[in-house]
């Protein structure tokens, strides 16, 4: 099945001013969030920064399983909480994501 074949399913980045937009079901949180300029702040894209950590505030039942990578960024308290990493999470439905924001410029992280 190609991506134009997929099911739609609606992401809203709630770190974005609540941003909602339309992606093929089964595309990892951080590709829908750059082709869609949705605004995940990302380093490596590969599980290796933890930069992309990201918590679902609605739709985590949609999230794949979670991912060996995550589990070195990310405690068991953190995933029970929603928390999650976009490169390695792929969603199969509706889902609202949020981000910490990013530390001033001058302050540390």
């Amino acid at each position: 099945m190609s991506e134009a074949e997929a099911p739609r399913i609606r992401v809203t980045f709630v770190s974005n001013d609540g941003k909602q937009v339309e992606a093929a079901a089964g595309g990892s949180l951080l590709r829908i969030s750059i082709r869609e300029k949705g605004g995940i702040p990302f380093k490596c894209g590969g599980g290796h920064c933890g930069t992309c950590r990201c918590r679902f505030e609605a739709g985590l039942e949609h999230a794949s399983a979670v991912t060996a990578k995550e589990r070195k960024h990310l405690t068991e308290e953190e995933f029970a909480a929603g928390w999650r990493m976009a490169c390695q999470t792929f969603v199969n439905g509706d889902a609202s994501i949020s981000w910490p924001p990013k530390p001033a410029q001058g302050t540390a992280a």
